[in-house]
């Protein structure tokens, strides 16, 4: 069962997301400010955080930034803000996704799912291992390692290691991206495709302007040089 925080100020909104994901076999916790919200999401309980900008005491923004130095955990931040600087913003600060109020809850939950398909230490059976330059990709363990040393990726990044690998010499749009690794349909913001891929080349490139494995195609999408 995934484990749900959400932080979030307005009751009925926390009331409403907290029944439809209850039904749905999610177990949850709610704060409704940001200094309490901070401190339930360093606590490491939650599976994926769901994170409004407006919160009293410390908005989204700051609270996502102090907990990225310390915590992986997948965030989506829900927010009635609709302006594109607000959610790039919220992405370069290290949310995997984004949604603005008013919200449908079955496309909160799909997304909520997309999310959390990845469990901490969980092993698949039958799994493989992949391997590009120095790195090696278990997918047993779920684990990508480099020199036999893991290298903390969050699910998203995870995931868009192994599609390229998957998809190793051929360039990848940003439309199949976001429909095969964010798990749902292209809703238009193909803008969290490239943040997302600036943040993985941040981890597993010893240039990231210069990219040695994960090589942008102009006016195409990216692709993976072995």
């Amino acid at each position: 069962m995934s484990k749900v925080l959400i932080i979030e100020d307005e009751q009925t909104i926390v009331d409403l997301i907290t029944f439809n994901l209850k039904r749905d076999g999610f177990e949850i916790d709610a704060a409704y400010d940001g200094v309490s919200g901070l401190e339930k999401a360093l606590s490491g309980w939650a599976d994926l955080i769901l994170l409004d900008v407006m919160l009293p005491g410390m908005n989204g923004f700051d609270l996502l930034k102090k907990l990225r130095q310390e915590s992986d955990v997948p965030v989506i931040m829900v927010t009635a803000r609709e302006e594109e600087r607000d959610k790039v913003l919220g992405l370069e600060t290290g949310a995997d996704d984004y949604m603005t109020k008013p919200f449908s809850v079955k496309e909160l939950t799909a997304r909520i799912r997309a999310n959390t398909r990845r469990k901490s230490g969980e092993i698949r059976p039958g799994g493989s291992r992949m391997t590009f330059g120095p790195y090696t990709v278990d997918t047993g363990l779920q684990e990508v390692r480099r020199n036999d040393a893991p290298v903390e990726l969050t699910q998203r990044e995870y995931d868009l290691v192994c599609y390229f690998l998957t998809s190793a010499g051929r360039v990848v749009s940003r439309e199949e991206l976001m429909e095969k690794v964010w798990g749902y349909e292209y809703y238009g913001d193909l803008r969290a495709v490239d943040v997302a891929m600036r943040r993985l080349r941040e981890k597993l490139e010893d240039d990231p302007a210069n990219p040695q494995f994960f090589i942008t195609k102009r006016g195409a999408g990216y692709y993976l040089q072995k």
